[in-house]
């Protein structure tokens, strides 16, 4: 059974950084495609950046390009996604997925395992 294990989140002020980690169990990690989610409260959950399994491939949602990245180590068996210029709607919960496919995805229908989450809360 493949878990993840987010951390690395917190209170920030706006303009900050923070930079979270999601810890993969399991041999293959190296064969799946990553993603970063987010739900706010009362809000639905949303695509954030997704890296493919090489790491050669990124994408990000609009409202987070130019402020938050995405990497990932294979040996480590780990993805981070480094977030600066932190803003209030920022703020929510963080979830990390993994795909059994080698490309990236934006699409939460496609990820096979999630983290529970980490919350990060951004004051303004």
């Amino acid at each position: 059974q493949v878990q993840l294990v987010e951390s690395g989140g917190g209170l920030v002020q706006a303009g900050g950084s923070l930079r979270l980690s999601c810890a993969v169990s399991g041999r293959t990690f190296s064969s799946y495609a990553m993603g970063w989610f987010r739900q706010a409260p009362g809000k639905e959950r949303e695509f954030v950046a997704t890296i493919n399994w090489s790491g050669g491939s990124t994408s990000y949602a609009d409202s987070v390009k130019g402020r938050f990245t995405i990497s990932r180590d294979n040996a480590k068996n780990t993805v981070y996604l480094q977030m600066n210029s932190l803003k209030p709607e920022d703020t929510a919960v963080y979830y990390c997925a993994a795909a059994r496919r080698l490309g990236g995805s934006t699409y939460s229908s496609l990820y096979d395992y999630w983290g529970q989450g980490t919350q990060v809360t951004v004051s303004s």
